[in-house]
């Protein structure tokens, strides 16, 4: 590029002006196969939205009517948006912020939204996860501490219906818990009388968060090769843990009679308009959209890979 500037003394003098190489830009990685791919999406669509809240809600909203809006909500609103996520970031190859800058630099805040959505739900399910570790080690001893009475933590109240033979002719207190609800309220917990009484600091829990941040740590610190390699136990997982409650729960007495309670259908419950909207929000947390998760998986892949298919 020539470049003409002004001398006092009336000359002009041309000059080359040459330009700096620009910084070397990092490669983004890629998955190393599409089955990485499709491992951790469906790791990131499996949690507690789907074991917890989704039968939550069935119930709630009228048992097997709920899946009429659940499934209309699905084909108009969770797969069109599960596809725009996965290509966007397919065809910027740029995470969840970056993306919307490439698009329209004034939707970045978009992008940082959902990172702090992304932000506040980790905190609360890592610690979900350290609850889950503290059970894990709990389970190992001889006899499960939640399943009697005779533990330190456990209260004159306590009552191990399970174990009474005549129980539905015995008369319970009003104020009888569980061996298994005292072992969560006074034992994992340790709630305190009020919301102003903050109790000390559960050491075994901060351990077991701890390890849940550490174990976190090492799924992703080399990048999209870590990663890919864990989906393959944390994808399958769970999907191999709800089929055996699944096949546990069909088998135990009275199933059927349960099944049938829990999914017979109140079609009134349609005229509600709390149902639509519970479905039409079952569709965000059942499918990981709108919260940038999607479009960070989709930014390793190829960018001739078909993601439609």
């Amino acid at each position: 590029m020539m470049k003409k500037l002004y001398e006092p003394e009336g000359k002009f003098r041309l000059e080359m002006a040459t330009a700096q190489p620009a910084p070397p830009t990092l490669t983004r990685g890629e998955w190393s196969n599409k089955i990485e791919f499709l491992l951790a999406v469906a790791g990131q669509i499996i949690g507690l939205g789907n074991v917890w809240r989704f039968p939550y809600l069935c119930y709630k909203n009228g048992g097997g009517v709920f899946f009429i809006p659940y499934i209309l909500f699905l084909f108009t609103c969770g797969i069109p948006l599960f596809l725009l996520e996965t290509s966007l970031g397919q065809y910027t190859k740029q995470g969840s912020i970056t993306c919307w800058r490439k698009i329209c630099p004034l939707f970045e805040g978009m992008g940082i939204g959902h990172q702090v959505v992304v932000l506040y739900s980790s905190i609360y399910y890592i610690i979900i996860l350290a609850w889950a570790f503290f059970y894990l080690f709990s389970s190992f001893n001889s006899e499960l501490p939640w399943a009697s009475c005779g533990n330190s933590w456990n209260t004159e109240t306590c009552v191990e219906f399970d174990r009474k033979d005549d129980y539905l002719n015995w008369t319970v207190a009003a104020n009888a818990t569980s061996p298994v609800r005292e072992f969560w309220e006074k034992r994992v917990l340790n709630i305190t009388g009020s919301v102003n009484e903050l109790g000390s600091i559960r050491w075994e829990l901060a351990l077991c968060l701890l390890l849940s941040w550490i174990i976190c740590y090492f799924c992703v610190w080399k990048g999209v090769k870590s990663t890919g390699k864990v989906v393959y136990f944390t994808a399958t997982f769970p999907y191999l843990m709800l089929v055996v409650l699944l096949v546990r729960g069909l088998t135990l007495p009275g199933a059927i009679n349960g099944i049938k309670f829990y999914l017979y259908p109140d079609p009134s419950r349609l005229s509600d308009p709390q149902v639509w909207m519970d479905a039409g929000t079952q569709i965000f947390y059942s499918y990981a959209i709108c919260i940038g998760c999607l479009t960070a998986l989709g930014s390793y892949n190829k960018y001739d890979n078909n993601c439609y298919k």
